[in-house]
């Protein structure tokens, strides 16, 4: 049933994310677990490193052997890295061994190469051994059963190391939600198509698969259809049965004649039509389908459609993939003012200066949702409180980036 009132965003922004869950945990080679989220705590199977072994080109000894400068020693042979023979030194010998080979038993300290003659047969040393010195114990990174990586870490390219060296080949990760995009509307026409009178390019389905994977998701579907609830049904059906776990409509949610997401839902249970006190972005649509799978339905202005993915699907769409909601803002001074809608929260597009003392904004383009022109030129996101009638220069406000995840 529509909404009586105005909602205030952050109160609409909040049910989302409380209505949504994170998603099962599925295993994943770590080769390609790269931005998920750690369903469960992952520890060492192997100690690192698994074997005592060298820091350095050069020779392993016994301390007490390389008393002083101008000891010379025979050499029992060489070390190389890679070399699985478990060798020991004998008391007044030194071995050769390379970076990452494993110390002989017997030695406890490593003379580099550089304070030797490099001697293959005999090796005289020009400084005195030091005991442990360039070994690199076994264990002294981590020991096997530690813990390596908590719950909920969202896995970048650094964790990547240390998950490959202590000995997994896969690790439980809350997947990226799949995530199928539903234009609507008989005028619509794909991008490069011929228009004739009455009809635009579909812009936010393109645009909208963009800001799925920008905020870091996966897009299952992109589709388009009429300006019919049948059709609309239709459309849902196509995204589930190819594996969405979250459906984004854009238009057919205003007060029109020819609402067809509200055709096709209004009056159910399923979806559950709103008006937000926000410019732009008043209606918006929110519930689930197929009782698991949410569907957002977003105005169809493309300016619209973009906010609306940043303040209210990304926030979601996080939670499903195991991380926090919370949008990244930052803060700027205000370089030229403007007006301000009556009684309802702005989220304006603006350019972003970085000068020697912080960040200044500036709007950019007119504040219609039909406008793109200023959202091509815009860096940010500007949230002004409904109660601010006018922004001035030198007022410090909140902002989104555009560029990157909105975290």
């Amino acid at each position: 049933m529509a909404a009586t009132r105005l909602l205030p965003p952050q109160d609409y922004a909040d049910r989302l994310v409380g209505a949504v869950h994170r998603l099962p945990s599925t295993p994943i080679a770590i080769g390609d677990a790269h931005g998920r989220v750690l369903a469960e705590d992952v520890t060492a199977r192997y100690s690192l490193p698994g074997f005592d072994n060298s820091a350095m080109d050069g020779y392993a000894v016994r301390a007490a052997d390389v008393p002083a400068p101008g000891t010379t020693l025979p050499v029992a042979g060489v070390i190389p890295a890679g070399d699985t023979r478990q060798v020991r030194l004998e008391p007044g010998t030194a071995w050769q061994i390379m970076t990452g080979a494993a110390v002989p038993d017997g030695a406890d300290a490593i003379v580099q190469v550089e304070h030797t003659d490099g001697g293959t047969e005999q090796v005289r040393f020009e400084v005195a051994a030091v005991a442990g010195r360039s070994i690199r114990a076994a264990g002294g990174d981590v020991q096997a059963g530690a813990l390596v990586l908590p719950a909920g870490t969202r896995i970048g390219a650094r964790h990547v190391p240390v998950l490959a060296a202590s000995g997994r080949a896969e690790v439980p990760v809350v997947p990226l939600p799949k995530v199928a995009l539903i234009s609507t509307g008989d005028e619509l026409r794909s991008p490069g198509e011929e228009l004739d009178h009455g009809q635009i390019i579909d812009t936010n389905g393109p645009m909208l698969a963009a800001l799925v994977r920008q905020a870091g998701f996966e897009v299952a579907r992109v589709d388009r259809c009429g300006d019919t609830g049948d059709a609309v049904r239709d459309a849902v059906d196509a995204a589930l049965a190819a594996g969405a776990d979250a459906i984004i409509t854009s238009g057919g949610v205003s007060a029109g004649a020819f609402e067809p997401l509200k055709a096709a839902f209004e009056g159910g249970t399923e979806v559950e039509f709103s008006k937000i006190a926000m410019q732009p972005g008043k209606p918006q649509g929110f519930g689930f389908v197929r009782t698991d799978v949410p569907l957002f339905a977003l105005p169809g202005n493309p300016v619209s459609s973009l906010v609306s993915f940043v303040v209210f699907v990304a926030p979601a769409l996080r939670v499903m993939a195991g991380r926090s909601p919370q949008i990244g803002w930052m803060t700027a001074t205000v370089a030229d003012g403007w007006r301000t809608p009556d009684e309802r929260t702005q989220l304006a597009r603006v350019r972003l200066e970085h000068r020697g003392d912080g960040h200044f904004a500036t709007a950019s383009g007119g504040p219609g949702s039909h406008l793109m022109g200023g959202l091509s030129t815009a860096d940010g996101l500007a949230w002004i409180d409904a109660e601010v009638d006018e922004v001035r220069a030198g007022d410090r406000i909140r902002i989104i980036g555009l560029d990157g995840e909105f975290v």
